[in-house]
């Protein structure tokens, strides 16, 4: 190390991509990453007794991962560190930190420079704490903080585009042009995955189906379509929190909007649909039911959210809106660019049809004089994980080596130098 740069790539760099439905971590240089885990993590209080004075002291006890998360735990509350993308709670994101260091990285924090993602809207004092946290508590030789659109662009082989990025808590679009965010041009929506658990959960009470998560049942017997399920409840069940009923309750519709939802190839229309095929699904519990144009009603809010009960007209956007509305916020001579490479990314988009309507709806608001492209790989891996491909490509690269904020560079100008060396 000279003059302050980072020169040490003997070791691989770490990638750090905490998204708010899963952590993703792995080397630089791989093709997905090591660890795939929930951001949600129990929280569970005990007693410690105090040696000295005998005085009871709660402690906490972290479930983290997913068999512990999954696993009932009496007074177990979950949450999560992340707030609209960006870190709230440090203590939680420290102990997802060291829990992939200890069971998926299985190095010492020391050896290995580290490149972390952000969404584009992450504040100063946020990627300044992120900076010293990684330099003081876990001696990192190096560190990068990196925009994830621009991630998601390099992953795609691309360095000008529209970022569509729609995940579990919001659906954003990100302009970036020449590998650069353009800052005051994004646009964001609530509208996006755990809006779709809703709307199955809302569904479902209105068909009279009760959803019983899989922790919860002992047996079950195989029953006709739409006969009462037969089933028997687990015995002994600790009492648990209604953070961690409703945790569980999600992950058993995540499954079903998977496995049933789809979203229709243009505006849904429902005299038409009556006739499509009908899907059967089984729920947990043994009861089954097959379902027809519902696959197609539930995910249509996510395009046309008009119908979106206890919102005020125009307070969300579609997904299309949220595209479009990003492009006309930028400066005129760019758009041709933009429009002809719209990335879509995220694990929301998997849902079944998502980037054919997409481009339907698209193509329609598209000025004639320009060219729509977009593009979605077929892989679902590739679509879940862009922005950590992306910083994999990134930190793996000769030329990237010079751009790493050396230990030595933040020891000497301080966490200020975030704002300088990364944009």
């Amino acid at each position: 190390m000279s003059g302050g740069v980072y020169g040490g790539d003997e070791v691989g760099a770490l990638v750090f991509d905490v998204g708010s439905h899963t952590v993703r971590a792995g080397y630089a240089g791989e093709d997905c990453p090591k660890a795939d885990f929930p951001t949600a993590i129990g929280v569970e209080m005990i007693d410690q007794m105090e040696t000295d004075g005998g005085e009871v002291k709660p402690e906490k006890k972290l479930s983290i991962d997913t068999n512990k998360l999954l696993y009932p735990k009496k007074g177990a509350e979950v949450v999560n560190c992340l707030e609209d993308g960006m870190i709230k709670d440090w203590d939680t994101f420290e102990a997802l930190l060291n829990h992939t260091y200890k069971n998926y990285i299985r190095s010492d924090s020391d050896l290995h420079p580290v490149l972390v993602t952000e969404p584009a809207w992450n504040s100063r004092e946020k990627r300044e704490k992120l900076a010293e946290l990684m330099f003081e508590k876990y001696n990192a030789p190096a560190f990068f903080v990196c925009k994830s659109p621009v991630l998601t662009a390099f992953a795609n082989g691309r360095y000008t585009g529209v970022i569509l990025d729609s995940g579990a808590t919001h659906t954003s679009a990100v302009p970036v042009h020449d590998g650069f965010v353009l800052q005051q041009s994004f646009v964001k929506s609530p509208l996006a995955g755990d809006f779709v658990l809703m709307q199955c959960r809302e569904m479902l009470k209105s068909m009279n189906i009760d959803v019983v998560p899989h922790y919860m049942v002992a047996s079950k017997e195989e029953v006709k379509v739409d006969a009462p399920a037969k089933w028997e409840k687990k015995k002994n069940l600790p009492e648990v929190t209604e953070s961690w009923k409703r945790y569980m309750l999600n992950h058993t519709l995540k499954d079903f909007a998977a496995s049933i939802l789809q979203v229709s190839d243009t505006t849904y229309n429902e005299m038409e649909c009556m006739n499509m095929a009908k899907v059967p699904y089984y729920f947990p519990n043994g009861f089954n039911h097959e379902f027809g144009p519902e696959r197609l009603s539930v995910v249509e809010n996510l395009f046309n959210p008009i119908n979106v009960r206890g919102a005020a007209p125009n307070s969300m956007l579609g997904v299309p809106h949220v595209v479009t509305s990003c492009i006309n916020m930028c400066d005129v001579d760019i758009r041709p660019g933009l429009y002809n490479s719209v990335i879509v990314t995220g694990g929301n988009t998997l849902l079944q049809g998502f980037t054919d309507r997409l481009n339907w709806e698209l193509s329609s608001k598209t000025p004639p004089t320009m060219r729509l492209k977009v593009n979605c790989t077929s892989s679902s891996v590739e679509r879940k994980y862009s922005p950590w491909i992306g910083g994999s490509i990134l930190a793996s690269l000769g030329t990237f080596q010079q751009m790493w904020i050396s230990k030595l560079e933040y020891e000497e100008g301080g966490k200020s130098c975030v704002e300088r060396k990364c944009p």
